[in-house]
């Protein structure tokens, strides 16, 4: 197959990378090209192999997950990867999506959203639902109280895209934008495109980080008044 999607799987575990081929495989527009048990073998493997999606696993030996995204990102932009992650008290998710990654999936996401967020990200989107981003909150708050200063440069948003972007921190879609906001899904499309080029970041998880950063959304869901 050379005109569908091309994954890249990295886990230690033998068995979680079995279950994840599975899966992908029996999808007619996946195909998964290769495997990896540690970070550096990722590196070698999309350097060689070209994927268009990378599932990467985060606790691993050799190179964490977390170095090689930052690596993968900066070498081959093209490439997107996808975080695997157990959540276990794991401080490694907020680095994770800092250093690049399109997104984030727990290791018991069903199959339907897996195979769900692997085209969402080949198409530019990032995965990024509401019971995901809740977890990636509680993670990552430390480190946004360290970080955050207030609207910063918000200013450079529209009204509407500021209502867009409020609704991008709290972790909606863009069909759940549009029907929240009564817009169609390429307004909300075009909307997320310019907020994202406005605010200088690389995708949308970006952007669900600065909304928490900047603070018009809150641990608890609520936006700022200002």
């Amino acid at each position: 197959m050379t005109d569908g999607i091309r994954v890249l799987l990295v886990d230690d575990q033998e068995l979680v990378r079995y279950g994840l081929r599975l899966v992908l495989e029996a999808e007619p527009d996946i195909a998964v090209v290769g495997e990896a048990s540690n970070g550096a073998e990722a590196l070698q493997s999309v350097r060689r192999l070209h994927p268009d999606v990378v599932l990467m696993d985060v606790r691993m030996p050799d190179l964490n997950g977390i170095d090689a995204t930052r690596e993968i990102s900066r070498t081959h932009p093209d490439t997107r990867v996808l975080v695997l992650t157990t959540y276990d008290r794991d401080d490694f998710a907020f680095g994770a999506l800092t250093a690049g990654a399109a997104g984030f999936l727990l290791k018991n996401t069903r199959p339907d959203e897996l195979v769900a967020a692997v085209r969402a990200v080949r198409t530019g989107d990032a995965v990024v639902s509401p019971r995901v981003t809740a977890k990636l909150i509680e993670v990552a708050v430390p480190h946004l109280e360290q970080r955050r200063d207030r609207d910063d440069d918000l200013s450079v948003l529209s009204e509407r895209e500021r209502e867009v972007f409020v609704l991008i921190g709290r972790g909606l879609t863009n069909i759940e934008i549009a029907e929240a906001l009564h817009l169609s899904e390429s307004t909300v499309k075009a909307h997320v495109g310019r907020i994202l080029a406005k605010l200088q970041l690389p995708n949308r998880v970006q952007a669900v980080i600065k909304a928490y950063e900047a603070g018009v959304v809150s641990v608890g869901g609520r936006e700022s008044a200002s």
